[in-house]
């Protein structure tokens, strides 16, 4: 996997029980890490900002702490940014955090990990629970860290309308297997859901199937090309696949 500069890799972890820690994000782009997950500040930017306590919590309120106003020290620059994020999304420098709402906490995670200005920007479920509002605005900021090419995202999420819609290359690991990696574009225009039955399936080239399930109504196969598909059986139903359709299919598979 590669989180190429001015993309966002998106990332399903079919089993949470397996696959790639946050811990592991250096690996992916060399410089600047900024690190958010559900649960609050990771480890990575906590060790590196000096501003977040234990559990997450990044002062009593949302504010810098006393003392930390930006104005001299070492870390004057992080702690304008950190301010300035602030402003921009809307969060009441005065407010307690456990005041904010879920949308607000996230935000406040997103503003701790841009302060640093990383190169690449590591989130884990950053969308999960959150109303459609809210995941708006969260993707959004996302779309804006990206837009000058250099910077990255991998995004962690079992929300797989939010990697259809900001996502340039989706992977999904099952059971610790990485099953594909593949451009969104790619997998959303080549591959179909095919409907038929066993007789109809047999009359194409086995490596235009990629998975199948197999019911008594009949055979669900995840095949590619599409176009060549709906050739060869006139008539058949071959609907374009949703990211959800191919995971759920290739993990069958697997």
């Amino acid at each position: 996997l590669a989180a190429t500069r001015g993309r966002i890799l998106g990332v399903d972890f079919g089993d949470r029980r397996t696959g790639l820690a946050i811990s592991d994000a250096s690996r992916f782009l060399a410089g600047g890490i900024g690190t958010v997950s559900p649960g609050g500040i990771a480890a990575t930017v906590k060790a590196v900002a000096g501003i977040a306590a234990e559990q997450g919590a990044v002062a009593a309120v949302v504010g810098l702490p006393r003392n930390m106003d930006g104005t001299e020290g070492p870390r004057a620059a992080l702690y304008r940014d950190f301010a300035a994020l602030l402003e921009q999304f809307h969060l009441p420098p005065k407010k307690s955090i456990k005041e904010l709402s879920r949308g607000m906490r996230m935000k406040l995670n997103l503003a701790s990990a841009l302060a640093h200005r990383p190169g690449l920007l590591v989130l884990d479920e950053a969308t999960s629970g959150l109303d459609p509002a809210a995941r708006s605005e969260i993707l959004d900021i996302l779309l804006d860290f990206i837009q000058d090419e250099r910077h990255s995202v991998l995004l962690s999420s079992h929300i797989t309308t939010d990697l259809e819609q900001i996502a340039d290359t989706i992977a999904y690991l099952h059971h610790g297997q990485l099953l594909f990696a593949k451009n969104k574009d790619d997998l959303m225009e080549e591959y179909g859901i095919l409907r038929c039955s066993q007789q109809d399936l047999d009359r194409l080239p086995p490596e235009w199937i990629a998975a199948t399930c197999r019911t008594a109504a009949g055979c669900e196969s995840l095949v590619h090309p599409r176009v060549s598909v709906l050739r060869a059986l006139p008539g058949v139903v071959c609907d374009a696949a949703s990211i959800d359709d191919i995971m759920r299919l290739t993990s069958k598979e697997g």
